[in-house]
């Protein structure tokens, strides 16, 4: 009894001073684990500011004390994409121009989170007035942030100058509007992270509690002074174990070894759980959630590491990938296909870039880094990506088709991975400005091209807003069989005060992209209604183009019909050019569109027949009255094989009932050539260039317009 007792003893004190080393080892990993997420914190708040204090239409903004801009894009933006509690605006002199308080009734006001952030806000006013800038790989502009005590209530306070993201617009060092945001440590924040990181019970207090069973962590700012914990239930494993085998061993306490080769085995399984545990914490932070690939964190940490190692013979390359058409995919499917979808491209790129780091870095953004000793071998794993990706993706029995634009640039001495990537971002853009599908290398001239792309963009805005610079001109299209103007094609010039006459084919893809192709073809369509208006030929037609990104959009065939109505206009007049890239749309918003107008008598064109990936078969998925035959045919006319297609054309549209126009007539042997193969209407400088809307009105207005009209 006596060696049996003494033998309990033993394991019992064994067992208690491994479970107590456990726990304490528990506890400590969960007290750093929780003071570096608290760190990561101040880091990403400062980091989220940045997303709309260094822009160009902040600084402008803000000048004007424009607080409805303020409030979408400083305030309660800031709340609801990154969950801040607060946002100041101070100007130069530190006064209060904007506030935002998520919850104002148990938040400090702005006046006091103001006179309690004062010292950051003079810190970071001398810094700037020394001209001191933002270096490292992703901070864009320097910022000053501290944990304080904000009426009892502690929260994490960061303050960022509002800058230019372009440099285009200078302000003097110090004297540059200040935003603030504001974090608290308490409430929903203390939610996440207990769900997230797996912290029992976690909660905020002034004061430290006396409780031996709870562990906790002091919150202080930089200067020291204390302003409260972090408070939790303890991960104690080796309590656990006690608890589990206490009976066991009262049980079958003269069974000792037997005994003690349980309780090894079981404080070996629970070590393995909490090293599993901090692994799936490591993997949490790491990498991204969705894919499971490295995460922004990793992919700047991978670049920085690399990049001191590279050499001039082994340098590195970095690949933006940017999915195309993943919004309208969320839009149709819903998010829960977009999260498969986004798997599935993950576990493309894995397969294609085996030996390069693939991270996931935002909704629908890709990074690739390899080494880059040849740039042939870089580009064709570009090409092959793209190819990969354009392949349909089979997800809950539908077939889904996007694509990928990339942007690549090129590591060289001196250059910082901050600069890397952003240079990576630039061709990533052009990749998209070229027509999407395809590649670009950063190149030194891709900068001038996409400040004056950014300059055309506003222009362009600007240009709409207050209806100058641009003017819509109209050119008659003539009946093959009389000679006279039967309708009129309305096309619109932009005359640019300093690079001149800019062509559709450049600004309307702009328009398109930067969300002002409904301003802009509302603009057309009503200066086309508003001279069919003035003109007495009530059989006078009118054609305005549209694109697909128009047709898709909600309400467009509300805002044609009502135009017309507003000029007192029978439907039947206006016809609408469209291509044939409408009959891509998969969700059936052009379709549904085009039906509606067609319904109340609009009628519709299919322009620039023949051109790019033109076919007889995306002609049958289009409900058109008539098909503009392009240019490219006309000019060959004369050529080998130029009149048979042209034939072979009208015959089909003639088959399906549709009428035909041939466009782009330059010289009388092709109208001529064009009349006798049967075209219905003919187009062309040969006929007319296009005409202001003075020479327009005098052409159909005339003392005798039937025969001023005559021209064949």
């Amino acid at each position: 009894m006596a060696v049996t007792a003494l033998t309990i003893g033993l394991l019992f004190g064994a067992l208690l001073l491994s479970a107590a080393k456990s726990d304490q080892a528990a506890i400590q990993r969960q007290q750093g684990l929780l003071n570096l997420v608290v760190g990561n914190l101040e880091e990403e708040v400062a980091h989220n500011q940045e997303s709309a204090t260094v822009w160009d239409d902040a600084v402008v903004e803000v000048r004007q004390r424009n607080s409805e801009w303020m409030a979408s894009n400083l305030g309660e933006w800031m709340h609801s994409y990154f969950r801040h509690d607060a946002a100041l605006v101070l100007n130069a002199s530190d006064g209060l121009v904007y506030e935002f308080i998520a919850e104002p009734s148990t938040s400090a006001s702005g006046a006091e989170i103001a006179e309690l952030a004062k010292p950051l806000v003079e810190r970071l006013r001398q810094r700037l007035a020394a001209g001191e800038t933002a270096t490292g790989t992703t901070i864009l502009s320097i910022g000053e942030s501290d944990l304080l005590d904000l009426n009892g209530r502690a929260a994490i306070v960061s303050v960022k100058p509002i800058v230019s993201d372009t440099g285009e617009i200078e302000q003097a060092p110090g004297t540059e509007n200040l935003h603030i945001a504001v974090r608290y440590l308490d409430g929903v924040l203390l939610s996440e992270l207990g769900r997230n990181y797996q912290f029992q019970d976690l909660a905020f207090a002034r004061s430290s509690t006396l409780a031996a069973d709870v562990s906790r962590v002091p919150l202080r700012a930089k200067s020291g002074e204390l302003i409260g914990y972090f408070q939790w239930q303890p991960f104690t494993p080796g309590a656990s174990v006690i608890k589990s085998v206490y009976p066991v061993i009262l049980l079958v306490g003269g069974s000792a070894l037997l005994l003690m080769s349980f309780l090894g085995h079981a404080i070996w399984r629970r070590s393995q759980s909490l090293a599993e545990s901090q692994q799936d914490l490591r993997q949490l932070a790491m990498h991204d959630p969705l894919t499971g690939l490295a995460n922004r964190t990793t992919f700047h940490a991978a670049l920085s590491e690399r990049l001191e190692k590279a050499t001039v013979e082994n340098n590195v390359s970095v690949m933006f990938v940017d999915l195309d058409h993943f919004k309208e995919v969320n839009d149709t499917f819903g998010h829960p296909v977009g999260d498969i979808l986004i798997k599935e491209v993950a576990n493309r790129l894995l397969e294609l870039g085996s030996s390069a780091l693939v991270s996931r870095i935002g909704g629908d953004e890709f990074t690739l880094i390899q080494e880059a000793g040849d740039l042939a071998d870089v580009e064709r794993l570009a090409e092959e990506i793209i190819a990969l990706l354009r392949l349909p993706f089979q997800i809950d029995g539908r077939l889904i088709t996007i694509g990928a634009s990339i942007g690549l640039s090129f590591s060289a001495p001196g250059l910082e991975a901050s600069e890397i990537t952003r240079r990576a971002d630039i061709a990533l853009y052009h990749a998209k400005a070229a027509g999407r599908n395809t590649f670009a290398v950063f190149g030194n001239h891709m900068e001038e091209v996409l400040r004056r792309r950014r300059a055309l963009e506003s222009d362009l805005a600007a240009a709409l807003e207050t209806g100058t610079q641009l003017a819509v001109h109209f050119q008659p299209v003539y009946s093959a069989q009389n000679g006279r103007v039967s309708s009129m094609e309305a096309l619109c010039r932009w005359t640019h005060p300093t690079f001149g006459e800019i062509s559709p084919d450049v600004f309307v893809p702009i328009a398109e992209q930067c969300g002002l192709i409904q301003k802009l073809g509302l603009y057309v369509l009503e200066e086309a209604c508003s001279l069919l208006s003035e003109v007495p030929d009530g059989d006078l037609g009118m054609s305005v183009n549209a694109s697909a990104v128009e047709l898709m959009s909600s309400g467009y065939a509300l805002r044609v019909l009502t135009m017309l109505a507003k000029y007192g206009l029978q439907p039947t007049r206006l016809e609408i050019e469209i291509t044939e890239s409408v009959a891509t749309d998969t969700n059936g918003k052009t379709a549904a569109a085009i039906r509606d107008l067609r319904k109340a008598g609009v009628r519709f064109a299919v322009d620039d027949f023949g051109k790019g990936n033109s076919s007889f078969g995306q002609l049958l998925k289009l409900d058109v009255d008539r098909i503009k035959i392009d240019k490219i045919f006309v000019d060959q006319i004369h050529q080998g094989g130029g009149m048979p297609l042209i034939e072979a054309i009208v015959q089909m549209a003639r088959h399906k009932g549709l009428k035909t126009t041939a466009e782009g007539i330059e010289t009388a042997d092709q109208r001529l050539a064009l009349t006798s193969l049967g075209c219905d209407h003919l187009q062309g400088f040969e006929l007319s260039k296009p005409l202001s809307r003075v020479s327009t009105i005098h052409l159909m207005s005339g003392p005798d317009s039937r025969m001023e009209r005559t021209v064949l």
